[in-house]
């Protein structure tokens, strides 16, 4: 064998092997126009992802007090999420153990228990029936044995998450890669600000690939381009479930109109140049500043229509302060999001052509590439029935 050969040889043994993220961005392009336009798609999404995982429904500052409750629909499914006589969260389906019909219709409000709007039987803020007119009159029946159909629900870090999956894995068990990683933000006792809800004409998976790169920031986003350069991403989480990492901010700016920090900083931050993003797959959107919180729920309403939940958590505290000023950030994180949003909707009208075919990752677009990874793994993963 020549010394060239054997040179050539071990150059090839000694170069270091691609990493699993590096491969899959090399092969990876954009997804074919059926995931964002077909029905049948839509229901396979609704049915093996919205059905089977964690989502999140909110945030445990919107039931403080006993009795406090919203509703959240998912995959078809109405849920009452209450609080109940000891401030427990729980969650309930939405359905009378009658004859079945809808207990609550307002999307939230406050109850000394559930009562059915047809026949009056009353269920305690834990679910148990305590009230069934005439039904003692009926031979063995017992009230014990028709409580309130309960669903999984668990807390994370003061977010609410559902799963109706009967035998899904513990939530602390799923979100084990996360323990600890966010104490310094003190999520589990922020206060809300300001919820706003955006109707999106696009498919739900273009606003998670969308979150996930500012490599379509320098033309979309000119003011959040001036104080957080789109080329300063740094990732930690570049597989699974969990996507994401962090951008710089300018030293001295925050992510506000003004350009200042709107209120008292929600903990210990450690490097207040620095705002965090992530995806927490399939509904979840967080985005962490020194001085607030800003979280997305995504509801799919259909293949071509989005609902988009925005809520500004900031520290107890920072209410109490006179130079607190939330507006500053809502109003910039409002025109960044309909900016945003705007650009999807643009995508959704694109890809709906026939001319449209799967284009190819940039190198900034690693992350999105790793999501539609982890969605195509989800999605062709195996229902129950």
């Amino acid at each position: 064998m020549s010394v060239r050969l054997v040179l050539l040889l071990m150059h090839k043994q000694a170069k270091p092997p691609r990493s699993k993220a590096t491969q899959t961005l090399a092969r990876a392009k954009s997804l074919p126009q059926r995931y964002f336009v077909s029905p049948k798609i839509f229901a396979d999404e609704q049915k093996r992802i919205f059905a089977k995982n964690w989502l999140l429904v909110g945030h445990q500052s919107q039931i403080a007090n006993a009795g406090d409750y919203f509703l959240a629909t998912i995959a078809g499914e109405s849920v009452i999420v209450i609080s109940d006589q000891r401030s427990q969260v729980r969650g309930f389906f939405n359905v009378c153990r009658h004859r079945g019909s809808r207990l609550k219709g307002e999307a939230c409000g406050r109850s000394t228990a559930i009562q059915c709007p047809y026949h009056a039987w009353t269920y305690g803020l834990d679910g148990r029936l305590i009230g069934a007119p005439h039904m003692d009159e009926v031979s063995g029946f017992e009230k014990t044995d028709y409580p309130l159909h309960p669903v999984n629900l668990a807390l994370w870090d003061g977010f609410i998450f559902v799963n109706l999956e009967k035998n899904a894995m513990p939530l602390e068990k799923y979100f084990a890669p996360l323990k600890g990683k966010f104490s310094h933000w003190n999520m589990s006792i922020l206060q809300p600000a300001k919820r706003i809800d955006y109707d999106v004409r696009a498919n739900w998976k273009l606003m998670f690939e969308n979150y996930s790169e500012c490599y379509h920031c320098p033309g979309v986003h000119p003011q959040l381009q001036k104080v957080s350069p789109y080329d300063s991403a740094e990732n930690d989480l570049r597989e699974g479930p969990f996507l994401g990492g962090f951008m710089k901010i300018n030293p001295g700016k925050s992510l506000t109109m003004s350009g200042n920090a709107c209120a008292a900083f929600v903990g210990k931050i450690e490097n207040l140049q620095q705002v965090f993003y992530y995806t927490i797959f399939p509904n979840m959107l967080l985005s962490l500043h020194p001085e607030y919180v800003m979280v997305h729920q995504l509801w799919p309403q259909s293949p071509e229509r989005t609902l988009i939940i925005c809520d500004w958590l900031f520290h107890p505290d920072a209410f109490e302060r006179k130079d607190f000023n939330p507006q500053d950030a809502i109003e910039f994180w409002d025109m960044t999001n309909k900016q945003d949003w705007h650009v999807c909707e643009l995508s959704q009208q694109g890809i709906s052509s026939r001319a449209y075919v799967p284009g190819p990752f940039s190198s900034r677009e690693s992350i999105p590439a790793a999501w539609d990874d982890w969605y195509l793994r989800s999605l062709e993963r195996k229902t129950g029935s």
